[in-house]
């Protein structure tokens, strides 16, 4: 059975929104996206529907190459996954993509998980909920705790995540097309 990799991309844009989130978690990374190939161009999260406010959020595709992840740091991981879980995670992402207005940035959400209490909201997810939840839907892990309470941290110490590149975003993904992804193997 021929494996895939699936990429788990953490994220620290030094954002203001960022910087009051790491003021609490005290983490590297404080933003969690799935991306489906390794040029990243399919990277799928939770978050800004506009650049400039941190307040208009939702599911979205993220241009990794520009807006605030210009100047990110970040931690790319990958997983191994079948071609049939890869379907499982496309489907659960396409159904929300179908109703994309129906779907909220679970601000809530984030007040919830800093007092450590699940907050269920349906049709909102915080940028890790989703991940979390992809992974999930795709029978990849199976977390411990309810997915509401998952942070970028807690996916970053999945064990059986490979970290394959530690840096700055636009190392990786600088404006030439010929940009080499040798972080990949």
């Amino acid at each position: 059975m021929e494996r895939k990799k699936v990429y788990l991309l953490l994220t620290d844009t030094g954002s203001m929104l960022t910087k009051m989130i790491k003021l609490y978690t005290k983490k590297p990374y404080n933003h969690a996206s799935i991306a489906f190939d390794e040029q990243f161009a399919e990277v799928y999260s939770f978050g800004r529907k506009k650049p400039r406010n941190p307040f208009i959020g939702g599911f979205v595709n993220e241009d990794v190459r520009q807006g605030i992840f210009i100047n990110a740091r970040c931690a790319i991981y990958s997983c191994e996954v079948t071609e049939e879980q890869i379907q499982k995670m496309r489907a659960f992402i396409e159904q929300i993509e179908k109703d994309r207005n129906r779907y909220r940035y679970n601000f809530l959400g984030l007040f919830s998980f800093i007092v450590n209490k699940p907050l269920n909201r349906k049709n909102a997810y915080f940028c890790s909920e989703f991940v979390a939840e992809v992974l999930n839907e795709g029978g990849i892990i199976r977390f411990e705790k309810p997915l509401c309470l998952i942070s970028p941290h807690d996916i970053q110490c999945i064990h059986t995540l490979k970290l394959e590149y530690e840096g700055q975003l636009a190392e990786l993904f600088g404006t030439e097309s010929s940009k080499s992804y040798s972080f990949i193997l």
